[in-house]
Parts: structure tokens; sequence; C-alpha cells
């Protein structure tokens, strides 16, 4: 039996558009030059509150009587899927992409490098550490340093940018 090449357009078609609307949660490895690096810190930013969030959640669900195991579970699976996802974005997008290694004889460069490699290592560490347990300490250590990232990574207009973009969206 052969199939039509109208059937075959149609089942490419549904490929394609299933395709399309799945998500890529870090940047592709494609040099293609597209970067979104606020958009980035936005998401990780997003990520780290999600954590918070699911942490507080866990620990309030915990001291209820009875325990509510199924929303223990499904909040202990969110936590670690955000905590995972920082992991993959810092690796896959930051430190495979962006962060460019400097010449060891450009010492203020090199300096700036070692010093953004160390800080997201050390978000990298926290997040791990969000995964081990429910002490949002880790959690806000890891928003700081995010933070401390950005200001090294983007200049003060941008800083200045994502800020104001921050403050509207805490209004509404």
């Amino acid at each position: 039996m052969k199939v039509s090449s109208a059937i075959k357009a149609f089942t490419l078609s549904l490929v394609l558009l299933f395709a399309a609307n799945t998500s890529v949660m870090a940047h592709c490895q494609v040099p293609c030059g597209i970067y979104g690096d606020q958009l980035q810190i936005k998401q990780l930013q997003q990520h780290i509150t999600t954590i918070k969030k699911s942490m507080d959640q866990i620990t309030e669900l915990s001291a209820q009587s009875p325990l509510n195991h199924n929303q223990i579970v499904r909040w202990v699976n969110t936590k670690e899927e955000h905590a995972q996802m920082i992991q993959d974005d810092i690796s896959a997008y930051w430190l495979t992409q962006r962060i460019k290694p400097a010449d060891e004889k450009d010492k203020a460069a090199y300096a700036k490098y070692l010093n953004q490699c160390a800080m997201l290592h050390q978000i990298l560490v926290y997040a791990m550490k969000c995964k081990q347990t429910v002490d949002a300490t880790h959690a806000d250590k890891m928003s700081k340093t995010l933070d401390a990232f950005a200001a090294t990574y983007f200049d003060k207009d941008d800083m200045n940018h994502m800020k104001e973009h921050h403050k509207k969206e805490s209004k509404n």
C-alpha cells in the first residue's frame, strides 16, 4: 500500500508542530549568535523562587497531621526539577557558551573569568544542596550569588534595565 504524498505532508506537519511546541531549557549549542542573557538570568531567578516555595510547602505539609504524602512528593519533585534545571542551564548555557576563557596574560580579564567561573560553580553546588535539603538558606545564597554573577557579567545599563523590569513585575 502506497502512502500518498498528502498523508506524508500531514504527518510531517504534525511532527514539526509537535517539535515547535516543545521547550528547550538552555539555548542550543549551534553557533547561531542569538543569546538572551537577561532572560536566562530571569529564568534562573524564577527557578530559585520556585525552589523556595517548594521548600516552604514541604515544611508546612510535613508539619500537618495527617501527613499529605502525595502533595509532599509533588513539592519534592518540583524542587528537584527546578534545581536540576538550574544546573543544566548554568552548565549548558553559561559555562559552555557564554563565559569565554581569558588570556592569563590579561590579569584583569583572567581574574574576572575565574571569578565568574567560581560563582557559577557555587550556584551549581547550592542547587545540589537544595536538592538534598529543605534549608532555604541554600536558595537564598544561590540567589545572592546569581545577583553577584549578573553584576560582573552585565554593564551598568543592563543591570538598571533588569532592575526596572523586576520593579514593574513586582507591582503586578
